[in-house]
Parts: C-alpha cells; structure tokens; sequence
C-alpha cells in the first residue's frame, strides 16, 4: 500500500513543478521516481528497515530521505510545502487524461476552473475551445478522459485487486481452521478491472476466521463483522468480502458466485430444458425436489452434460456450445511459457543490466529473453541512438557466447513515427533478432491514419510484433482510434505477430481483440514490458489476457523453444 502511496505523491510532486516551470530534470526524475515505486512488488516499509533504498533504480540520496521520511512519519514535508504553492483544485483536474500542467495552468489563470465539476461545464458549454491554442476536440477529449477516471474510480485494475486478494488469501489459508478457499466473482474469472473482492471459505470455526480476517494489517475500516460473513474496507478503500460457506454447497456456491451474470442466465437456462434447478447451494431435479450435487464445482457441470468451464471462460461468449461439444481449448498455462519477448535494460530507461535480467529469467525457468530497449525519438525514455543500438548487439553477441542453455535476442522497440516511418533505417533493423514497433506518439490522430501506420508497420520485413496495439491505460487514456480487424487482416498476410503486453495497466490486447486475433490466424507474443526485475512477475497478469482470449500454447509465440521461435519470424523465412 505504502508503494502506490509513495507513487502518487511523486507523481503530484512533480506535476506541481510543472505547473511552476521548475527544472525539468528535477520534474524527470520525480516522474521515474513514482514510476519505479508504483511497479515495485517489494514492500517499501520492508526495504526502508533494512536500510535498502539505495538499491532501487531511479531513487538518489534525496529521493531516499524522502521515502524514509513518508514511511516512518506518515508525511512528507517537502509535499505538504508544495502542495500550498498551487490551487488544490488544479491536482484533481491532473488527473483527467487529455489536460496537462500547461493547459491546467491555462483553465485556471483563463477561466479560473479548479475542480472537475468546473472543468466538466466548461467542456460542455464550449468555453475551453475559446482559449488560445484549444479546440473544439480538446473539449471532447476532456469530458472522454472525465468518464475515464469516473469508470476508474468504479473499478480497479487487476493488477492491483490480485497481489491484495493474493495476500489476504495466503493469511487466511494458514489458518488451521480454514478447510477450502477461494476468490468469487470478475477476480477469479480475471476480468482487467475488478470491483470489490469476494472470497469463500469452508471452515471449521468461522468466528476464529472472521476474527483474523477483520484484524488484518490491510484493514482500515470494518463494515460488517457476522459468524458466516464479514465485510471490510483496505486502507487503500477497497472493499472486500468474505463468506463461509456449508461445505455441502461449496461447490455449487463458488460457480454462482464466480458469474458472470451472463453466463449463470445461460446455465440456468439450460438446466431448465433438463428439468433440473441450479442455485447456490445445489443442483436439483425440479420435479422431485432430490439434489444431486453441490459439493464440487465440476459436478454442476457434469450434470448439465458440459465439460468443465474455466473461470476465465465464464462470459457467455460460445463456451457452453463448446462445453456440450466437448471443444473447450485447453487454456495456455504459466508454465508454458519458454521466455520473455520484450524486456528494458539500463541501456534506455530499465534498471537492470542484461546479465541480472538474464539471472532473473533463469531463475523464472525462462530459456530466453528479447531486449527490447527503446529508440531514438523516445529521447525522455533515454532512447538508443544508431550507435548505441550497435554496441548493444555487440554486446549482446559476446555475451550469448559465454551462456549455456540461454539465448539473449537483440532486440528493439521501434517507434512507429507520426508519418509511418520507423525510428531506425531497414539496414540497422536486419541486424538484429528481434523487432517490437509500438506507437508512443500521435496518439490523437485519425483512425485512417494510425491504422495507416500500423499497417506499414507490418508490411516492413524486419518488423516482427505489434506492440500493446490499442495504446489505452486502464483508468488513464483510452484507446487511441484504429482499426483492429484491418490490423488483424494484414498481420496474417505479413506474418506480423500482435503483443499482449503484461503492464498492468495496459494488458493490450485485451482478451476480446486476443481472441479476435486467434480467430484470424494471427499468433499473439508475449512481453512483460519489464522496466524493473521484478516486474518480470507481470507474465502472470498478461496470461489472465490469453487465458480470457481462448489462446492455448499453440497460439503464443513464447512457449517455442528459441530456434523455433526464431525460424516462425519473417525476416529468417
């Protein structure tokens, strides 16, 4: 909790600064600073005892002082002083995708908007178009990033809802009482963004349960505290829910709480044409009122004459046909995956060198990684110049030499530029293994256009993968407008692959546009988009997006052994 805490006030650190013009490397470095706590999967408070701040990449001695300070006092000085230098309004409409420093400056100083409400009826009534340099697509970009934050706010990504879930899980599984649990509802079935958290247990004692539960250290608030349920809030405001349950009806109680909505309908329906009645504590005959099963999920399901369902699955999208058909896909596992293909180093904006990343991987059981660092125009992302793009290969090159049972691709993502072009020249591009191109700019151009360059993109010989192809931040920036399906169309022509990236915030593609992509003959690959070591733990978050898309091994590039791997790219045909 303390991590994402840390981020945020980072963040607005160096947004206040902005908003005043201050040194735009002291602003840069607040920046990567927030950045580096949000996707640390440590815990700050853990490395501030044991006096380790100074291993995390991007944090300097000032930075440290600070962390330590917030972590042992609860505050931090030098925010609470600057936070007073600006409106406090101006921090919120921060937060809307679309407004930056600058044009938060220009609201408040112009039209003196300092809260969203304020910059909701400004967009509506057509006054921000008015001010210089701001246009009438500004306005509708503002009130799309305003229902944004709102649906944000509804809903948090699964990146963030799993670890916490995870962690109360693993506590309360220790318990001697505790016979079964397990998570319900869009968490287990891995939807990308999660409401509230249930969890169901068979036990015991419940009270003993109930009592641990309610005096976790994430609690900050106790709803509800009852023998069989009790309710809390995180001290991050999230809501969670646990339920003991009759093990008699445990099973039957997991399938209907695990949903979704959509998908119990269809069963339900279906149980009726057999004359059979599902509910959460069981499976019956409804003529004779017998239940026939409720202990085990898989149970309901054999009954209803359905292979078993996948929670992922659950959405009533064509699994029950499948299921009665007996054609389910059997859903890529983790340990399917043979290595990682797109990975930052310090050579850009990573933190690890490619010898600990190569060390971490093994370590994962991983055969290979692709180093995929970031190209010149991303300058602010300490892009790689021609030069330095040549010494990494060598580099590279040197060091598969001495490894044995691993191979390190040399590899790059490549920006795609606002004409279409790419960041690099074809003859430095067919020098090495491995090319990722990814958008990072012109996000607001036309649908024609931005599908125009992606198109180009995958027409290019030494372009193997499309990265986190929509551009959207769950909860920040929607999708940037392209045509998925032409996209798809011509990735199989080229024999383009399509990335899920696992960043938390992205898992792009989603599972509908992965599915999509299956369906059309197009294989997905899959990249942590790792920045730090520890964010190579995102391939989990990045399978929920696979699983949820109906890919199975044979569908992800990942799961070749790497000379396989290598032969299925274009350039080596």
């Amino acid at each position: 909790m303390k991590n994402r805490e840390i981020a945020q006030i980072f963040y607005e650190m160096g947004e206040i600064l902005e908003i005043k013009g201050d040194n735009p490397f002291k602003i840069r470095a607040y920046y990567k600073a927030a950045q580096n706590m949000e996707s640390l999967t440590e815990d700050i408070e853990r490395i501030v005892q044991e006096d380790r701040l100074n291993e995390l990449p991007g944090i300097g001695v000032k930075l440290a002082l600070k962390i330590k300070e917030y972590v042992t006092t609860g505050k931090l000085r030098a925010y609470e002083k600057l936070k007073k230098k600006v409106p406090s309004g101006l921090i919120k409409i921060l937060s809307v995708p679309g407004v930056g420093p600058k044009t938060a400056k220009l609201l408040y100083e112009e039209l003196k908007i300092d809260s969203i409400e304020k910059l909701k009826k400004a967009a509506k009534e057509h006054k921000i178009s008015q001010l210089p340099h701001l246009k009438e697509k500004t306005e509708e970009n503002i009130l799309r990033g305003i229902e944004i934050i709102k649906r944000g706010m509804e809903r948090m990504p699964l990146g963030v809802a799993l670890p916490l879930a995870n962690e109360i899980v693993g506590a309360l599984k220790k318990l001697p009482e505790v016979k079964e649990i397990n998570p319900a509802g869009s968490l287990r079935r891995k939807k990308e963004t999660i409401g509230d958290i249930d969890i169901l247990i068979t036990s015991t004692r419940p009270a003993k349960v109930m009592d641990v539960f309610t005096n976790l250290p994430c609690v900050s608030q106790v709803i509800a505290h009852g023998e069989t349920k009790s309710s809390i809030l995180t001290k991050e405001g999230i809501h969670v829910d646990v339920r003991v349950l009759n093990p008699r009806n445990y099973g039957a109680a997991l399938q209907y709480f695990t949903g979704s909505k959509e998908h119990n309908i269809a069963l339900r329906t279906l149980a009726l044409k057999k004359g059979l009645k599902i509910s959460e504590y069981g499976i019956f005959n409804k003529r004779s009122g017998k239940r026939l099963a409720g202990e085990k999920e898989e149970d309901i399901y054999k009954i209803l004459g359905l292979s078993y369902i996948e929670p992922e699955l659950r959405e009533n999208q064509g699994e029950i046909e499948a299921a009665k058909a007996n054609r389910l896909p059997k859903l890529i596992e983790e340990s399917d995956i043979r290595g990682d293909l797109h990975i930052h180093s310090n050579w850009s904006d990573g933190s690890a060198s490619i010898e600990k990343i190569v060390e971490a991987a093994r370590k994962r059981g991983w055969e290979y990684v692709a180093i995929c660092d970031h190209s010149k125009s991303l300058k602010i992302a300490g892009g790689l110049s021609d030069k330095e793009l040549k010494e990494q290969i060598k580099e590279i090159r040197k060091l598969n030499k001495r490894l044995k049972g691993f191979r390190v691709l040399a590899g790059i993502e490549v920006d795609i530029l606002k004409d279409g072009t790419l960041d690099y020249s074809d003859e430095l591009l067919r020098q090495l293994d491995f090319v990722v191109a990814a958008i990072h700019s012109g996000f607001k151009q036309s649908r024609e256009q931005i599908t125009k360059r992606i198109v180009k993109a995958c027409e290019n010989r030494w372009v193997d993968v499309i990265a986190h192809p929509t551009g959207r931040l769950l909860g920040e920036r929607a999708p940037y407008e392209v045509d998925l399906d032409k996209v798809i169309k011509v990735a199989k022509h080229t024999g383009t692959f399509l990335e899920i990236n696992a960043y938390p915030k992205r898992l792009d593609l989603n599972d509908i546009h992965s599915r999509k992509a299956k369906e059309g003959g197009v294989k997905i690959s899959i990249g942590t988009d790792a920045h730090t070591l520890d964010q190579l733990d995102y391939m989990t978050i990045a399978l929920t997006a696979a699983r949820r898309g109906w890919l199975e091994k044979k569908d992800v590039l990942n799961t070749l052994p790497v000379d396989r791997l290598l032969k299925k790219l274009k350039r080596n045909k």
